[in-house]
């Protein structure tokens, strides 16, 4: 990967990204003649697999003949076809083999394997991921063109990775360089190129936190304007990392060291500054590193949009958080073309995307719809199917419809499609975010950070939710009581099966944790700690980690 680029590389990466929206603007204008492009390519080229010759792809013409020949699939269906794959058997999923398998958290707590092709790569991925970077071209070029403007938080380039039983790689998207796997030297991200990007000192792989520590570092020598996080649980810890880790960084700056090791030229003028602005603030927030910070780039929505305004402003007073796109490791949703803050636009030549109603369970063969059939306010399961070798796969994901735009609906993550039922409640994520976003409205209040978990008492047969959260402000008693009511209140208007779980009293009322402001920060760092990628360590609206929740419980304001 190049440390830096010219002038004319900045010029062609910001014709390929703006070509690329266009492209995919053009095909929100036929949606239909789009969608049947994608799935004649992907069944015309993979009906001599095994999976293609199983469920007759030489006979699939239409939508409909390809959702009567294949069953709704999750991961777990799937396994059995990619784990031939990735043994070596070839021609299992696609013709065109794949070149690595991307790494995402599975249901059972395993790491999942996705299959990923150079012919996914060239249709499905590469035109959406260059599309998304339109609004920083147009609007933030300063960001594109200047190496150190970006941290990077996602991009973590490895020395040593997994590989599978045929010693594929086995590793995070973000592991990934696409310059060389891919041939795509232009597809190198904001911040990548950046002296932080590949660490200049050894750290191993695997020792998160202090390739974290280094990132910051490094970056405040320089103006960065824009932080990259896409999981905004990584953004949300660089506060906290500054505040935690100022003297270590101080002390280094003064010794020209990173890490322990020499580097570079002592540099005592900003070590003085930046410890009279943590000794004047009692802290040290990004906005007093970074005077010119601009831009937040991540998934603007879930528990998210509970604390972005308050993280936003940490970083300065007129900073915009810009959505990351609608996707996962499997794939491509939708995208973010303009300024909006969650709306993102179909990405319909990634692949063929159904949707089924989310207040009901998906199975192999629920009725699906296609994006123009959307309606406006509506919850659905997505479903996805490309050329990389995944049919009719139920990414485990759920959308809702924002509004309309170009002619169709644009989505936003709502969050994992897996349900909280103990008493007949069938609470999904969404539900508790919008319910917390109504009671904290209601009393003019913010968090930084909340979860919750169905529990049952001991002394008690009937479960209740038990609910964690950092106030913004310091709450008071009564202010806690009302804040518990009102969410119950809203939970009840929200979920019919939440209400009538109450009514009947198989669900016993809500209580209120309040937290420390920094409890979910320091329980962000010790799953990290732990050993888990951080671009892994995300919020959790459903807390079902027992340690985790103990550990939150610890720091109990009351």
């Amino acid at each position: 990967m190049p440390n830096n680029w010219t002038a004319d590389d900045v010029e062609r990466y910001r014709d390929r990204v703006l070509s690329e929206r266009d492209g995919f603007l053009r095909d929100l204008a036929s949606p239909s003649a789009t969608r049947q492009r994608v799935l004649e390519e992907l069944v015309s080229a993979n009906a001599g697999t095994a999976f293609g010759l199983e469920h007759d792809f030489k006979n699939i013409h239409d939508w409909n003949d390809f959702r009567a020949a294949v069953p709704i699939r999750d991961y777990d269906a799937l396994a059995p076809w990619i784990d031939r794959a990735a043994g070596g058997e070839r021609g299992v999923l696609s013709a065109d083999d794949p070149v690595v398998y991307f790494m995402s958290s599975g249901s059972t707590g395993d790491s999942k394997k996705i299959p990923i092709t150079r012919e996914f790569m060239r249709t499905g991925f590469f035109p959406p991921f260059y599309a998304a970077w339109a609004p920083f071209v147009e609007h933030y070029p300063e960001i594109v063109a200047t190496d150190a403007s970006t941290l990077n938080l996602k991009f973590d380039p490895v020395h040593r990775t997994a590989t599978t039983k045929s010693g594929k790689p086995h590793l995070g998207a973000s592991q990934v360089d696409f310059g060389t796997a891919f041939g795509e030297p232009l597809s190198a991200e904001p911040g990548s190129r950046a002296p932080w990007g590949e660490l200049p000192v050894p750290v191993e792989d695997t020792d998160y936190l202090e390739k974290a520590y280094l990132r910051l570092r490094l970056a405040v020598e320089h103006d960065v304007r824009c932080v990259i996080g896409i999981n905004p649980a990584m953004v949300a810890a660089v506060p906290h990392q500054l505040g935690q880790w100022w003297p270590r960084i101080v002390r280094e700056l003064r010794d020209g060291t990173l890490g322990g090791h020499p580097y570079g030229e002592p540099n005592p003028a900003r070590a003085d500054e930046l410890e009279r602005l943590a000794r004047y603030f009692g802290t040290l927030l990004p906005a007093h590193v970074w005077p010119n910070f601009r831009l937040i780039f991540c998934w603007t929505t879930g528990l998210a949009s509970l604390y972005l305004p308050h993280l936003a402003a940490s970083f300065g007073p007129d900073v915009m958080a810009l959505p990351a796109p609608v996707a996962a490791s499997e794939g491509f949703v939708a995208v973010g073309v303009d300024r909006h803050p969650v709306a993102c636009s179909p990405a319909l030549g990634a692949a063929v995307h159904e949707f089924a109603d989310a207040d009901t369970d998906l199975a192999a063969d629920s009725t699906t719809m296609s994006f123009e059939e959307l309606e406006v306010g509506r919850e659905y399961h997505v479903v996805l199917s490309h050329v990389g070798g995944l049919y009719r796969y139920a990414l485990g994901d759920v959308v809702r419809v924002v509004d309309r735009k170009h002619g169709m609906p644009r989505v936003c993550y709502a969050g994992r499609n897996t349900l909280s039922d103990v008493a007949g409640e069938r609470l999904r994520e969404s539900h508790v975010v919008r319910a917390l976003r109504i009671a904290l409205d209601a009393g003019g209040l913010a968090v930084r950070n909340a979860t919750c978990r169905p529990v049952t008492p001991d002394d008690s047969a009937t479960p209740r939710y038990e609910f964690a959260l950092s106030p913004q402000q310091n709450l008071g008693a009564a202010e806690t009581s009302a804040l518990a009511s009102a969410l119950d209140d809203a939970l009840r208007v929200l979920s019919a099966d939440y209400e009538a779980a109450r009514a009947t009293g198989r669900l016993g009322e809500p209580v209120l944790h309040v937290l420390t402001a920094d409890a979910f920060a320091w329980d962000w760092q010790a799953r990290v700690e732990s050993g888990i990628r951080p671009a892994q360590v995300k919020d959790r609206v459903f807390q079902r980690d027992d340690v985790a929740w103990r550990r939150l419980l610890e720091r109990t304001v009351h």
